[in-house]
């Protein structure tokens, strides 16, 4: 079998044939490295298949609540079907609420049996320190393997944003309302203006690797391109913890983007 990510392939083979797997490892890396994918063929591999694994993701892209923890807390209750292991992928595991991680820990500090929990993140930092010294982590690093379709749409989100930032506060407002309560378009638009905005750093300050210079170097008309580099810092910090308080809280998402907006 083929498969990407060699180095963690090999390192997590050995530890199985060895019978030395930890009970929990969390995948760190950027979205889009095939963490997901790895983790599905790793689970075939050491024999563990439907109905002993489970795949949870947050519902409707927005987080992943405590009832979906109780799943699998009841899921890991039952032994084996097929003899093995028992197996649950968290994907996007920073999606977790705050009741959520609280409920996890408890299935971190009481594993059963022959049971293999993989959390993916590709912000760790979100997840509870707690949670995280309990899990073995395995960096996965590489260059994202976006889709044309995904390319498209992010470039399309930008300069949407990007349009719309230059504008008076009534247009500014009317975009923010255009978006209603719905928290994944505002969290689509805050991923991208990262990147975009780091982008922006790393040309300014000539520090890091400049990434995505071919995606990027059509939109540089932007009126924050002039931006100095403590204000495009600013609004990088203002974009994290906007995404912070959406994910841990029950901010409202249209008041969260009016206030990025009146920043920009």
């Amino acid at each position: 079998m083929t498969i990407g990510h060699q180095k963690q392939w090999d390192f997590l083979k050995k530890k199985f044939e060895a019978g030395q797997l930890s009970h929990a490892y969390l995948f760190s890396g950027d979205r889009y490295l095939g963490k997901k994918t790895f983790a599905r063929k790793f689970a075939e591999f050491v024999g563990c298949k439907f109905p002993d694994l489970m795949v949870v993701k947050p519902e409707d892209g927005k987080e992943i609540s405590i009832a979906k923890i109780r799943e699998i807390q009841k899921f890991l209750a039952y032994k084996s079907y097929n003899g093995g292991f028992k197996i649950v992928i968290v994907d996007d595991a920073h999606f977790m609420n705050q009741e959520a991680q609280s409920c996890f820990l408890k299935t971190l500090e009481e594993p059963k049996g022959k049971t293999l929990l993989i959390l993916i993140s590709s912000k760790p930092d979100m997840i509870l320190p707690t949670i995280l010294s309990r899990c073995q982590t395995i960096k996965f690093l590489g260059k994202p393997a976006l889709s044309q379709q995904k390319i498209e749409q992010e470039n399309k989100i930008l300069q949407d944003f990007l349009k719309v930032a230059s504008c008076e506060f009534s247009e500014k407002f009317k975009y923010a309302k255009s978006l209603d309560a719905d928290q994944q378009k505002l969290g689509d638009i805050l991923e991208v203006l990262q990147k975009y905005l780091r982008y922006l750093l790393f040309l300014k300050t000539g520090v890091g690797k400049l990434e995505n210079q071919k995606y990027f170097s059509e939109l540089s008309a932007a009126a924050i391109d002039d931006y100095p580099v403590s204000k495009i810092k600013k609004i990088i910090n203002l974009t994290e913890d906007i995404n912070n308080k959406l994910i841990f809280t029950n901010a409202n998402p249209k008041l969260a983007l009016e206030i990025l907006l009146m920043e920009i």
